[in-house]
């Protein structure tokens, strides 16, 4: 390859030389004949540049193929060694995105690299030794301004590399953040934490607003450099013409040296800082995922404090994730007029007083003045038909809907969407799909209370019957992998979070709804236990025989009052509890006609099994024998 680049030299000086010569020593002498020679020569040269250029596009594959293969190997020895080291934390799709896509992406860099930067070389030494070859005072006009541009275009390279790659970086942690924000909305203000949500987005924000104008300056002074590099060469040329006439540099000099800059030089100078702008960046932030640091785990923006602008702390994803996730239920527009009251005392725990609330203006209101008083300590069991208000009342009380009339307070101070400061506003809501991410089981479990000791957790686990799944996930250190995990397990995870929350107003929006009976009941009973009040939407009806009142949300009215009394107060209590014995009494039946269709099948199967050899052996001694006498 380098064979024909020296032939494609040889086009760049013919180029210019012939057209010096041509006008001095044929048109300007009288000589056409001269001149067109001179110039058929430019031309011909210029054909076997192509020629040239073509052979080199065959020769580059000897060069990148082998590049291409060395990251293969590369790649697949990393994932070897990830698997080996860390089997549960190895990442085959990363893998597969080395061998595949990220391989192919630094071939055409390298190779886009490597012609342009070849081609510069070339032409660049053929221009100069044509200059040269007319006049040596050319050389002192144009050499200073093109290397002076190509120092500063050099100097700008490592920092705008650093900088698009810190882009890079906090670009991905951004939309992975912006992601988990969007898909547990519901979370994060039941959590009160939109303030630091809002807080860490906003650096990452500032972070890359930062990094964008950096890059637009390097970009800048990069323009800056070409111009220097490729505009000022001819300025200075024509500037010093009058100066080089006077000392005896001939018009076809002066022509053929705007030959080499203009066709040459110039168009060379600018691919090649196009190249190295864009392929080169790309292919140095490629080639980093190849090293040895890009088999460690991604770490995690700091939280609280404002993350660092460098790279290596803005990680593509971000592990534990910073707030859980959920789905808002949804409702249907049913009216729930209702007003009832709870037992008086001291300071409620929590108090909605009038409260109307619709989804959207000018739809039926879900709940109408609805009046309710929670007392310190109180266990609340909340039933009704699908759609009727009960994930709505929940959303409520934790301060992530605002009613469109009336108040809701917890703790005697008015519950808005933003955080609370003192503990004893603090609200913790589990909704049905538990959330469970991707680290340890004490740090799933210590999520609302960081400072929770060992003992804490253990104790936790003790109460609500996890040990046995704690233990298959490798105790309290174990890797949680959600994907692997069923949605009860999923939901126990999340129990033990809010048990060990020092929220006083427990919220649960059938929050135990893919646990069996017996479960339920115990993490009910543990639950209930533990200080505080706690407000459960009941997926069974037998939730609200362990509860101190039941709410029933029936679409006109709502009341509220222990079962016993519901059940000759209210008609739809009634139907809702016949209902859910007849289910379960059905389902029992089922189950038992189940098993002895089992069983008969077993028993006729046995029967089958023991009279076929039976027959057998009356047939042999029915039928004679028909071998010879």
């Amino acid at each position: 390859m380098s064979g024909w680049s020296l032939l494609e030299s040889g086009q760049t000086f013919l180029g210019g030389y012939g057209v010096a010569r041509s006008l001095d020593d044929g048109f300007l002498a009288g000589r056409t004949s001269t001149g067109l020679l001179w110039l058929c020569v430019a031309a011909g040269a210029t054909l076997l540049g192509g020629l040239a250029v073509r052979q080199v596009f065959r020769g580059l594959a000897d060069l990148v193929e082998p590049f291409r293969d060395g990251l293969m190997r590369r790649a697949v020895d990393q994932a070897l060694r990830a698997a080996l080291a860390e089997p549960a934390r190895a990442d085959p799709t990363a893998a597969v995105s080395r061998l595949t896509h990220q391989t192919e992406i630094a071939r055409d860099s390298f190779a886009g690299l490597v012609l342009t930067a070849r081609s510069f070389v070339f032409t660049t030494a053929g221009a100069l030794i044509g200059m040269a070859s007319l006049d040596p005072a050319l050389l002192i006009v144009v050499l200073p301004p093109l290397l002076t541009g190509l120092i500063l275009f050099l100097a700008t390279f490592p920092p705008m590399a650093a900088a698009q790659r810190a882009y890079l970086d906090a670009d991905e942690a951004l939309s992975a953040l912006s992601g988990q924000v969007a898909a547990g909305l519901r979370d994060v203000a039941a959590c009160g934490a939109r303030t630091r949500i809002a807080a860490e987005v906003g650096t990452l924000i500032a972070i890359e607003e930062r990094l964008s104008r950096r890059l637009a300056r390097w970009a800048a002074v990069r323009s800056f450099a070409l111009g220097v590099a490729g505009r000022l060469p001819l300025v200075a040329l024509l500037a010093a013409t009058p100066l080089l006439l006077k000392r005896g540099l001939t018009a076809g000099a002066l022509l053929g040296a705007l030959t080499y800059l203009v066709q040459a030089l110039l168009p060379a100078l600018h691919a090649l800082m196009t190249a190295a702008g864009t392929a080169g960046t790309r292919l140095l932030v490629v080639l980093e995922r190849f090293t040895d640091q890009g088999d460690c785990p991604a770490k995690a923006i700091p939280t609280g404090r404002p993350p660092s602008e460098s790279p290596a702390l803005l990680p593509p994803a971000l592990e534990p994730p910073a707030h859980p996730s959920g789905q808002i239920p949804a409702e249907d527009t049913r009216p729930a007029q209702s007003a009832s009251s709870g037992r008086s005392g001291r300071t409620p725990a929590a108090e909605l007083r009038g409260v109307t609330f619709a989804y959207g203006t000018g739809a039926r209101p879900v709940l109408r003045e609805l009046d309710l008083t929670l007392e310190d300590g109180e266990h609340l069991v909340v039933v009704g038909p699908s759609g009727i208000g009960k994930s709505t009342l929940t959303s409520l009380l934790a301060g992530i809907l605002t009613p469109d009339a009336g108040s809701v307070r917890v703790a005697g101070t008015a519950a808005g969407p933003d955080g609370p400061a003192h503990p004893q506003l603090r609200r913790a809501l589990l909704p049905q799909r538990a959330y469970v991410f991707s680290g340890t089981v004490a740090e799933n479990l210590a999520y609302f209370r960081p400072d929770a000791s060992r003992a804490d957790l253990e104790r936790a686990t003790q109460l609500l019957c996890l040990e046995d799944m704690v233990r298959r996930l490798g105790g309290l250190h174990g890797r949680v992998d959600p994907r692997l995990l069923s949605l009860g397990e999923c939901q126990q995870l999340a129990v033990g979070r809010a048990y060990l929350s020092s929220a006083p107003l427990l919220l649960l929006d059938e929050a135990t709804c893919h646990l069996d009976p017996e479960t339920e009941a115990r993490t009910e009973r543990v639950l209930a236990a533990r200080p505080g009040t706690l407000v459960l939407v009941a997926h069974r009806i037998s939730s609200a025989l362990r509860a101190d009142r039941v709410l029933v949300l029936d679409g006109d009215r709502a009341l509220c009052a222990p079962h016993a009394t519901l059940l000759t107060e209210s008609e739809l209590y009634r139907d809702l509890v016949g209902r859910w014995y007849h289910d379960s009494e059905s389902a029992a039946q089922e189950r038992d006609r189940h098993a002895r269709r089992s069983a008969a099948r077993r028993q006729e199967s046995d029967g089958r099994a023991v009279r076929a050899p039976l027959s057998r052996l009356r047939d042999q001694e029915v039928r004679p024998s028909r071998r010879p006498a």
